[in-house]
């Protein structure tokens, strides 16, 4: 049976509408299942962190002579420096950052791993942090980065010496990207 074209047009908008309920449904169980993670206190994100960088870098994370469980707990609660990391989703958000770097972005847990990391650099720096980005991809690890980056109150800051590598699992599946933040400067 065929519709009258009004009442095509009106299924087929009503359909449309569906289906952006459909996909925004979708973000919205996708967003509360980033906030269910918590990775602050994840063992097997510390190890896929910490494991990472030593393979990659050559060094450790945290200070020698302590458990995993310690240098969990210290990387998240004492370390100096900042330590971020976002997913592997095609907008990737960010999963992790200590204490540091909420700090340094002016964000609390919960908005930090919500945020899109394309958001912590303005608009004109994005084109260079995704060549950036890029570059580690291809090499599994950049040091000595450079950038200007935006906290949540608009505050411009340069972020120098900067380290970004692969979070690569035991069983090679890439499984997002990580940053430690050294030094910073307002500008």
């Amino acid at each position: 049976m065929r519709l009258p074209g009004c009442f095509a047009q009106k299924l087929d908008s009503r359909l449309r509408s569906v289906a952006i309920l459909e996909s925004y449904n979708e973000v919205l169980v996708y967003q509360q299942a980033l906030q269910n993670m918590d990775l602050r206190n994840d063992l097997s994100f510390f190890h896929l962190l910490a494991d990472s960088y030593r393979r990659l870098i050559g060094r450790s994370l945290t200070p020698k002579g302590i458990t995993a469980e310690e240098g969990m707990r210290w990387l998240y609660e004492d370390a100096s420096f900042g330590i971020l990391a976002h997913n592997a989703a095609p907008d990737p958000v960010f999963t992790y950052g200590n204490k540091s770097a909420q700090q340094l972005f002016g964000y609390q847990w919960e908005e930090l791993t919500m945020l899109p990391s394309r958001l912590s650099a303005e608009a004109p720096e994005r084109a260079e942090r995704q060549q950036f980005l890029e570059r580690v991809a291809r090499d599994g690890f950049v040091t000595g980065y450079d950038g200007i980056r935006i906290a949540k109150s608009g505050r411009r800051f340069r972020i120098k010496n900067a380290t970004v590598w692969q979070l690569i699992d035991d069983k090679g599946a890439y499984r997002g990207q990580a940053a430690m933040l050294p030094d910073t400067v307002d500008v």
